[in-house]
Parts: structure tokens; C-alpha cells; sequence
């Protein structure tokens, strides 16, 4: 018995005789796969070159500090920020991780020249990562897990995955990785700020940056996994 869409015998010679142009459309078309190429964990952090020019400015930083004085110091960060964003610019290569990593580093610069202290260059990020382990828990306490809302958000989805029990129970859990993330990095380092360890900051900045980024983003690339084989017609 012959399939449902079974050709006859014979057919499939003559329907490689007709000539591309003359075919359906959907025939030429390749084949989805019904889910969209993620990024690797290297991409999502900006690649190589996206990674050495957020981390180059701080070692350059502590460097020329211990070296010399805090006014080089400030300058040779701001001076090998913007030479990695010029750089970036000459090769094609996306903006956005070293303008990132310029704003970063400029009002890092800022604070630390305005204290006169060193230590000043980490306030903001320390700052920072208080801010966004706070916002975090609090989208998981109001059933909005930030995870899930920037996901969606991104790829122009909606929101009605909140209705699904399950999804919005792995973004939770998502969102909950990125606030003991965000809390680790502020816990220790205000720590390190308070004790007056400029040399140990910047290397809980580098050490608890990537590494616990790439962890997070594990985390919520499963998540997005478990979307889409859940709730296949709400994937991106």
C-alpha cells in the first residue's frame, strides 16, 4: 500500500527532470529544523575578543597602580579602552561589548579619581551586581522571573508563557541562578572593597565574572530549552 504522499513509480525521474525554477516553492526551501541555531556560551559573552576587552582595562588598571600612582593608572584604563573599541571598529567587529566595557571603565576611572582612592574603580560594579540580584529575586517573588520577561522580551514571543506552570517554573529557577550570581559578586567584593584589597578585587572582578556568567547562562539556555520543547508554538 502506498503512503499518503507516495510518488508512483517512475515519478521521481521525471520530477528531477524539471528544470529548479519550475518547481513549488516549499520544494526548494530547506528544511527547519522548528528550532532556531542558539548562540554558543563563547558568543553570548562576546567572543575572545569581547571577553579580553572588558578584562584588559582592569588588569592595566591594578597594574600601572601598584606600579606607579592612581591618576596613570586611570589613564592607561580609559587610554587601552577606547584603543580596544578604535580596534574593534578597524576590524568589523561588534561594538558592543567594548563600548560596554568603555562606559564601564570610564566611570569606574571617574569614581576612583574623584575618591582618590584605587578601590574607587570597583564601586560601580559592586553597585551594580546589588542592584540586579535584588531585581532578580524580586521578579521571582511577583512570578515575573526576569529570565523568562528578557528572553521573551528579546525575540518579540510575549509574555503568555507565564500561564504555563511549567515554564514559569524553570525560568524561576533560571532567574534564581543569576541572583545568587549577581549576590555572590556583591557579597565578596564589597567585602574585599571594605578591607581596603585593591589587588584582590580585580581579581574576584575577573574571577567572578565569566566563569559564573558562563554558569548562569547554562542555566538559562536550559531553560529556554525546556520553553520551546514544552511550549513549541511560543519559542523563539
Amino acid at each position: 500500500m502506498t503512503g499518503r504522499h507516495s510518488r508512483p513509480a517512475g515519478s521521481e525521474a521525471l520530477h528531477s527532470a524539471v528544470p529548479a525554477e519550475q518547481r513549488p516553492a516549499e520544494e526548494l526551501a530547506p528544511v527547519e529544523s522548528g528550532e532556531p541555531a542558539s548562540l554558543t556560551i563563547l558568543e553570548q559573552l562576546g567572543g575572545v575578543s569581547g571577553m579580553v576587552a572588558s578584562t584588559v582595562p582592569v588588569v592595566v588598571f591594578v597594574l600601572i597602580n601598584t606600579l606607579t600612582s592612581l591618576t596613570p593608572a586611570v589613564i592607561a584604563a580609559v587610554g587601552v579602552a577606547i584603543g580596544t573599541a578604535v580596534w574593534r571598529l578597524v576590524r568589523h567587529e561588534p561594538l558592543q561589548p567594548a563600548i560596554s566595557g568603555l562606559f564601564g571603565v570610564g566611570i569606574g576611572a571617574f569614581v576612583a579619581y574623584r575618591t582618590g582612592s584605587a578601590k574607587g574603580f570597583f564601586l560601580l560594579g559592586i553597585w551594580y551586581s546589588a542592584v540586579l540580584c535584588a531585581a532578580f529575586l524580586i521578579s521571582v517573588l511577583a512570578r515575573w522571573p526576569l529570565a523568562g520577561v528578557v528572553w521573551h522580551g528579546i525575540n518579540g514571543d510575549g509574555q503568555a508563557w507565564r500561564t504555563d506552570r511549567d515554564l514559569l517554573r524553570a525560568y524561576s529557577l533560571a532567574s534564581l541562578l543569576w541572583t545568587a550570581v549577581f549576590g555572590g559578586r556583591f557579597v565578596v567584593q564589597h567585602w574585599l572593597y571594605d578591607s581596603n584589597q585593591t589587588g584582590w578585587l580585580a581579581v574576584a572582578r575577573l574571577g567572578m565574572g565569566y566563569p559564573l556568567t558562563g554558569l548562569a547562562l547554562l542555566g538559562t539556555v536550559w531553560a529556554v530549552r525546556r520553553a520551546q520543547r514544552a511550549a513549541p508554538a511560543q519559542s523563539a
